[in-house]
């Protein structure tokens, strides 16, 4: 190991730090580079005339197009995981220079946890579903902003139980004909913009739904939805999000991941166990859990799932099959003594080891065939 170059940098849009030590060397040399890529590019090839590189960076804002730049010209370069950084608790001082140093020294002591870096395509997709969820969350905050608005002036909906049906928005319609004024203008104007944001997310869907029926998704996704409570963007959400299935090697370890096992204060004969984690990936962990809500009802025959399950391999059949009746039964006996949200995230933990049961399958089959 003495005779590697180890390398920590510090990227910002504008600059990038770089603290470099060789071998055994104790105090690294720090040099302060422009925001250009091509200042490191020379770096690592000054650098890898005296022996081989090691050279890593925080994951950040600045994405992986440093990582894929250095690796296209055959450079190693990790992006490591920040919030699993050793810190001491008495170290209040923080620059470019010392976050820099602080990596080479951890890198080559191997303290350092790298994160999974994903191809661009994989990326571009990610990043396309959660646009997809943030129109989502727009759309549902736009909604509650109406009704508080309407509601604090008076104009509250009897017609019926369920708000925002064909006959609420026929209601909201007579509403903004009827009012004049301020009042009409915000209503007007947030009418339009919650038409908008749905047009938006239901164009959003159908370019989801667009690469879902392609390679390298189709037959992945196709084995996914027949999971209960699984469709095209639960599915597309699960694949982005988990990448490689192999970087897994047990159910457990994607349920580290996703933050759904217990944390754990545990010492001597005393075990204590406490709330899920909730580290990782929130965003699978949320559909996860949105899933899992459609085992509260009694597994039985449903038209629905076999259509779903139809031309799939018996093999992945077999995992719904036996994830259907499971998680409906454990919904079932953990509701009677434990409260509803405990319950659905167990539930949802389960799905997890199912999912990674079926995205393990669903590559051999493919293979096989």
């Amino acid at each position: 190991m003495s005779d590697y170059i180890w390398v920590g940098l510090d990227v910002h849009v504008e600059s990038i730090t770089a603290a470099i030590l060789e071998g055994g060397s104790h105090e690294p040399e720090v040099l302060k580079l422009s925001g250009d890529l091509n200042k490191v590019r020379r770096l690592m090839r000054r650098l890898s005339k005296k022996g081989p590189v090691r050279s890593c960076y925080e994951a950040s804002g600045a994405g992986f197009v440093l990582h894929r730049r250095l690796k296209k010209d055959g450079f190693h370069c990790e992006v490591i995981a920040p919030s699993l950084i050793p810190r001491k608790p008495g170290d209040r001082r923080k620059c470019d220079r010392l976050d820099a140093v602080m990596l080479a020294r951890l890198y080559r002591s191997g303290h350092l946890t790298p994160v999974h870096v994903p191809d661009q395509w994989q990326e571009a997709v990610r990043q396309l579903i959660r646009l997809r969820c943030s129109y989502q969350w727009q759309t549902k905050s736009t909604k509650h902003r109406i009704y508080g608005i309407l509601k604090a002036h008076g104009y509250i909906y009897r017609e019926g139980k369920t708000l925002w049906t064909k006959k609420h928005k026929m209601w909201l319609a007579k509403l903004r004909r009827e009012l004049e004024g301020p009042l009409h203008t915000v209503l007007v104007t947030e009418l339009e913009h919650f038409e908008y944001l749905e047009m938006q997310r239901g164009a959003l869907d159908g370019e989801i739904d667009r690469y879902a029926q392609q390679p390298p998704y189709r037959g992945a996704v196709e084995a996914l939805c027949c999971l209960r409570g699984v469709k095209t963007l639960t599915a597309m959400t699960l694949l982005s999000e988990i990448g490689d299935i192999d970087r897994f090697p047990t159910p457990r370890a994607l349920m580290a991941y996703f933050g759904l096992v217990p944390t754990e204060r545990s010492s001597g004969e005393r075990e204590r166990k406490g709330p899920i984690t909730k580290a990782g990936n929130s965003h699978a962990r949320r559909i996860l859990i949105e899933a899992a809500w459609n085992n509260r009802h009694r597994a039985g025959a449903d038209l629905i799932m076999s259509r779903r399950r139809q031309g799939q391999p018996a093999e992945v059949v077999a995992i719904a099959m036996k994830a259907q009746h499971r998680l409906s039964k454990r919904f079932y006996h953990l509701d009677q003594k434990k409260h509803r949200n405990k319950v659905v995230v167990a539930v949802a933990r389960e799905l997890c080891g199912f999912v990674w049961a079926i995205m393990k399958a669903a590559p051999r089959l493919r293979d096989a065939a």
